[in-house]
């Protein structure tokens, strides 16, 4: 069996750290990094969704994933995801993955063309023929990326040694159940919507990746304390809170991790720029909705840890 314990927890999905002028901020990706590390969670998702992946370079997610590792000098786990749209950037993320000696890396599948499961296989498993030392997570979002992983395409890349789990982010919870039930311990399921969190941990998750731990790691590391403990009805209470807050971020003109960003910086006064067009900037009116959505953060971080 497998030890697959440093996986198992609270790992933010990291956001985009731009300067000024909306390119990589080196600095800013390094204080976010410590910025984790000081809150105590597991480890970070590294260029993922919440990392903008789709609107950014290669050369872009190399100096991220560079920052975040000389940052983090081994204090967390990091997952990066290395997926781009064709084999030959991806193949490229991977070996450069390893090169700094990530955990694992990840991938969402091919999107826009449909591929048969065969293709998308290959696709995954030269990625990680690329990086032939590092585990591999398959990352499930098949409201993005229009594909999803079935059972018989599970099956064929656990023929992948390397393959050590699926992240999770499609919305019913028993795709968490099926594919704990085919993988066994041998395998780790995170749970990946955070408004179903403690839903995904009690049906089988050991552990969560989510876009919006980083504006509140606090909360979701006190859901995990008391999911542990058996709790889980106080484990309820504050997921209740949680989705309250998510749902206020949602309301916003402008996207997500523009609202998410202005949180950290009234919150936390950390300053990670805006967001990379085409997803949407912050507008005037939705200031008012953001300081609502900080304050709110506070109060259940007050309440609950």
């Amino acid at each position: 069996m497998r030890d697959l314990s440093k996986y198992q927890g609270i790992i933010p999905a990291f956001y985009a750290c731009y300067d000024e002028n909306g390119e990589i901020s080196p600095e800013r990706v390094r204080s976010l990094t410590e910025f984790y590390i000081k809150k105590g969670v597991k480890g970070v998702y590294v260029n993922g969704s919440s990392g903008e992946c789709i609107y950014q370079s290669v050369e872009d997610r190399k100096i991220v994933l560079e920052n975040v590792m000389a940052a983090a000098e081994g204090k967390l786990t990091v997952i990066a995801h290395v997926a781009c749209n064709n084999t030959k950037d991806s193949v490229e993320l991977a070996k450069h993955a390893e090169n700094l000696g990530v955990d694992a890396i990840a991938a969402i599948p091919p999107i826009y063309f449909r591929l048969p499961e065969y293709a998308i296989a290959e696709y995954w498993n030269a990625m990680s023929a690329a990086a032939p030392n590092t585990d591999f997570i398959i990352y499930n979002i098949p409201q993005l990326a229009g594909v999803s992983l079935t059972m018989s395409l599970f099956e064929e890349m656990r023929k992948n040694k390397r393959v050590i789990g699926v992240k999770n982010s499609s919305m019913p919870v028993q795709d968490i159940q099926m594919f704990k039930d085919a993988g066994g311990e041998d395998y780790i399921i995170f749970n990946g919507p955070d408004e179903q969190f403690v839903s995904g941990r009690v049906i089988g998750a050991e552990g969560g990746i989510g876009g919006t731990y980083g504006v509140m790691p606090e909360l979701f590391l006190k859901m995990d304390e008391l999911l542990r403990a058996g709790k889980i009805d106080k484990a309820r209470e504050v997921q209740y809170a949680v989705n309250r807050i998510i749902y206020k971020m949602c309301s916003c003109h402008g996207n997500m991790y523009a609202v998410i960003k202005e949180i950290l910086r009234i919150n936390e006064k950390i300053d990670l720029g805006s967001v990379r067009l085409p997803l949407a900037p912050l507008s005037e009116n939705d200031q008012p909705i953001v300081e609502e959505a900080a304050q709110m953060v506070r109060e259940a971080i007050a309440k609950y840890c």
